[in-house]
């Protein structure tokens, strides 16, 4: 995923944007988006239940579809 914070003369009231991919989300300042993406990019790092490592060693890819 590309992450991009940028600023924006779109909407006066929130200056700021963060770029996910093709989805934009606006902020009030750059503090509030940088932190946003703080936010995001611990939270994919984070290992979760879905990850490969999670799963059983004797669950193939057909039973996870």
């Amino acid at each position: 995923m590309k992450i991009v914070v940028s600023a924006s003369n779109r909407n006066p009231n929130c200056p700021w944007q963060v770029r996910l991919d093709q989805h934009v989300v606006s902020f009030r300042s750059e503090a509030e988006a940088r932190a946003f993406v703080a936010t995001l990019e611990t939270r994919l790092r984070a290992p979760h239940a879905l990850m490969p490592d999670a799963w059983p060693a004797n669950a193939g890819s057909t039973a996870r579809h």
